[in-house]
């Protein structure tokens, strides 16, 4: 499992290479988003444009401790934006003060979600992963699109609790429309190719959906879809409603990206690995690509996007069920 798990932590390695950058000149006392705790003009501009304040304050005293404090993410933190300089030096984890989970620490700060809410994790092994993400973070700006498994957990812990009945339903209505129950026509020369590549590819993941859920899969032709078995879409929502906060997420997520929620569940069942999901997911585009030529600055970030929420939500299933 531990050999597995390193394999998916590395396929990120590409995209966000784990380094520690050097250490701040700024004090470990200083806001992210407040313009007077900076001289500097352009600081003091860039501040005001930010929609979210965070204060933090050092202990007044010795006898202080660093759960006294807390660093809150604001809202900002969700939407992809730069928030701030990097305003601690250390970043470590420690035991949830009732001993149920753990946390992360800048410096002296306890870390919390967007909600202010205590970033608390069943998992050390996750609780580090987000450390490393945090401890990545250069001097000139926190960047929260290289912090995937921050955005994860926070939406796990705070948007999946309030939200599960709303998620089932939005996933559940898209399902007939499925990526992997869509097939193009077999009766033109423009689709012969994508409808071979689809058989050679797809058809196996619908076995495998026959074989796991009871019930055989509707394939179809029409952009607007088809309609499965009630029995199998019943079979696949017990599953959903069977998950954790946690898996939901990274289920919801994955299921977002793809456009599928079969290539999420056969993740979730450990039935694909990252590399053969993606080249599902993107089968019709990539074979595009291949006859006409791949876009800089489209194809290719959208390629990079992809790998990003497949990988990480995958990190977040396995590091979620280590302890």
């Amino acid at each position: 499992m531990t050999s597995h798990l390193s394999r998916l932590l590395r396929s990120l390695n590409p995209l966000f290479p784990i380094r520690r950058p050097p250490p701040s000149s700024a004090p470990a006392h200083r806001c992210l988003a407040t313009a007077a705790a900076s001289t500097n003009a352009d600081d003091a501009a860039a501040a005001a444009e930010m929609d979210e304040t965070i204060y933090v304050k050092r202990p007044g005293s010795a006898a202080a401790t660093r759960d006294q404090t807390s660093v809150t993410m604001p809202m900002s933190f969700m939407t992809g934006s730069i928030v701030g300089k990097r305003f601690y030096k250390e970043v470590t984890t420690r035991m949830a003060d009732d001993g149920n989970g753990w946390t992360v620490m800048l410096d002296y700060r306890t870390l919390k979600t967007p909600s202010k809410r205590p970033l608390k994790l069943q998992s050390l092994a996750l609780a580090k992963a987000i450390a490393a993400e945090w401890d990545y973070q250069q001097t000139d700006g926190i960047r929260p699109f290289t912090m995937p498994l921050m955005k994860l957990a926070c939406t796990a812990l705070e948007r999946v609790p309030l939200t599960r009945a709303k998620i089932f339903e939005n996933l559940m209505s898209k399902f007939h429309q499925d990526l992997v129950f869509c097939r193009s026509p077999s009766d033109s020369d423009l689709t012969i190719g994508v409808h071979k590549r689809q058989e050679e590819k797809i058809d196996p993941i619908l076995d495998w959906v026959q074989s796991e859920f009871g019930f055989k899969p509707v394939v179809y032709t029409s952009f607007f879809g088809g309609k499965q078995d009630d029995c199998l879409a019943k079979s696949i929502e017990n599953v959903l409603r069977e998950t954790n906060d946690f898996e939901l997420a990274a289920i919801d997520a994955m299921a977002a990206a793809a456009h599928s929620l079969v290539i999420p569940l056969g993740i979730f069942r450990g039935r694909l690995g990252i590399e053969e999901a993606i080249e599902l997911i993107r089968l019709e585009e990539d074979l595009q690509v291949d006859g006409w030529g791949l876009v800089e600055g489209g194809h290719d970030v959208d390629i990079a996007d992809l790998k990003v929420q497949i990988s990480s939500a995958t990190v977040l299933l396995g590091l979620s069920k280590l302890t």
